[in-house]
């Protein structure tokens, strides 16, 4: 997911503002401001209309197979995971918010616990959730997969220096990484918090950063929330394989689709760049075309020209760009799947929502507003009338709870249960528990839509197609 920055002002006016644009934008939110969040946390979770063809069918085989697999890979025997499986083709909902930060990182921890809620209304076992890893460890100032707040003390969550931090991927395989929890404080003094935290993650070397936060969730998720609820968790190098699964198989939509004889991925790309020239501009930029090359633990861009994908490494240097080469660099983590390939293998094609932060729901809706696109012009006439039969295929679902002062750690305690916190919060309005909903406020962009919804730029008639 992109950053998404926020502000310490808490400016009721602009905050007001700001929820009559959200409501503007998504009309199935209004009325649930004034209401308990449990209640919006249900209804992100309770299914709704999707289409159906063959097409979605076989994407959605792929999909259950991949969250079978990934249950097995956490430790449940085959009749849960089996189960995972199950659950996401019968209730297809995913929390795609946080990137791949600790379990106890706030942004992560409410989000979860939002998440919590709406799966415990519907007796939904498996908290199945994306996780970005193709992320810095620094996001910004002392934040980011690689730092942590705990016990008032910001910590080096593996101890690395920061040259190994600002330029490399937490997805990349560059380590052995290790949880240090190094202190800040200079002083010598133990933190008490820090200590506990530590007792309770994984002191094993792990070959990404990204693996050790997935193994440390899983220790974490055990303690604090009870066998009923399991936690499902993936990120974008597990997504490569499904992604190189879709390639494998000559008869799918994908390996179809994204070949180099077919001009499919042109006219996408081709969408992409029509879209950043007018009012939508910047909300789904063209960093790189379809896949990230990865090399030594660092991420780099890659252009897609004449049927070639070409970038600044010589690990990826005019790869042609079909099936068979695609579906081989993936399996050698030489590639590594973008958001909009992400998106279509585990939610757009099989039908899965995703709940997401502030700028995924609208650069979500416009991915799916690309493809339609450049589906409009194709053949796939069954896929166009598939996607827009769709029920509210995103919505909000990250930073919903988003309390002033969220201390995670401490509302926990020793022996809490997620459960309890996620219950004393569902009680109180939307209003309340959004807070500032600085994320919205303290962005930029968020800015500049809405100065394009006032001056009538943007207008109902040309953002409908977004909600549906």
């Amino acid at each position: 997911m992109s950053n998404e920055p926020s502000s310490g002002a808490f400016d009721q006016v602009a905050v007001k503002g700001l929820r009559h644009t959200l409501s503007y934008l998504m009309p199935d939110l209004a009325p649930f401001w004034a209401r308990p969040l449990a209640h919006y946390a249900s209804a992100v979770y309770e299914t709704g209309a999707r289409g159906r063809c063959s097409i979605r069918n076989d994407a959605m085989l792929r999909l259950q197979a991949f969250v079978t697999r990934i249950a097995l890979r956490s430790g449940a025997d085959q009749y849960d995971a089996d189960e995972a499986g199950r659950q996401i083709a019968a209730s297809p909902v995913l929390q795609t918010g946080p990137h791949c930060h600790l379990l106890i990182e706030p942004d992560a921890f409410y989000t979860h616990l939002f998440s919590a809620l709406g799966l415990g209304a519907h007796n939904l076992r498996w908290h199945i959730c994306y996780g970005s890893s193709t992320v810095k460890f620094i996001e910004k100032s002392k934040r980011g997969p690689g730092w942590l707040s705990v016990g008032g003390e910001v910590l080096n969550v593996f101890g690395l220096p920061r040259s190994r931090m600002d330029p490399y991927s937490i997805c990349g395989f560059n380590g052995p990484y290790r949880f240090k929890l190094a202190g800040q404080n200079g002083h010598g003094r133990a933190n008490p918090a820090a200590i506990r935290l530590k007792a309770i993650l994984p002191d094993v070397d792990f070959p990404s950063a990204a693996d050790a936060i997935k193994a440390a969730n899983e220790s974490l998720w055990r303690r604090w929330f009870p066998p009923s609820l399991r936690l499902l968790q993936f990120d974008d190098i597990d997504v490569a394989d499904l992604v190189a699964e879709h390639f494998e198989d000559p008869e799918s939509w994908l390996s179809s689709r994204f070949s180099s004889g077919d001009l499919f991925a042109q006219r996408l790309l081709l969408a992409l760049d029509r879209l950043n020239s007018g009012p939508w501009a910047g909300w789904v930029r063209r960093t790189t075309d379809f896949f990230w090359g990865l090399e030594d633990g660092r991420l780099f861009p890659l252009s897609l020209r004449d049927g070639v994908l070409s970038g600044s490494s010589l690990s990826v240097r005019d790869l042609r760009f079909g099936p068979e080469s695609i579906a081989v660099s993936l399996r050698q983590r030489k590639l590594v799947p973008n958001l909009l390939m992400m998106f279509l293998v585990t939610s757009i094609l099989p039908g899965v929502r995703v709940l997401g932060g502030c700028r995924q729901t609208i650069y979500y809706p416009l991915m799916r507003y690309l493809l339609t696109t450049a589906l409009q012009s194709s053949s796939d006439r069954e896929l166009l009338a598939t996607l827009r039969a769709d029920e509210r295929p995103g919505m909000w679902g990250h930073r919903v709870l988003r309390p002033t002062n969220g201390t995670p750690f401490l509302e926990i305690g020793e022996d809490g249960s997620g459960l309890e916190v996620a219950n004393k919060y569902g009680v109180r309005s939307l209003v309340d528990t959004a807070g500032d909903l600085a994320s919205f406020t303290g962005d930029p962009i968020w800015a500049k839509l809405s100065a394009h919804i006032r001056t009538g730029r943007i207008h109902p008639a040309s953002a409908e197609w977004l909600w549906v």
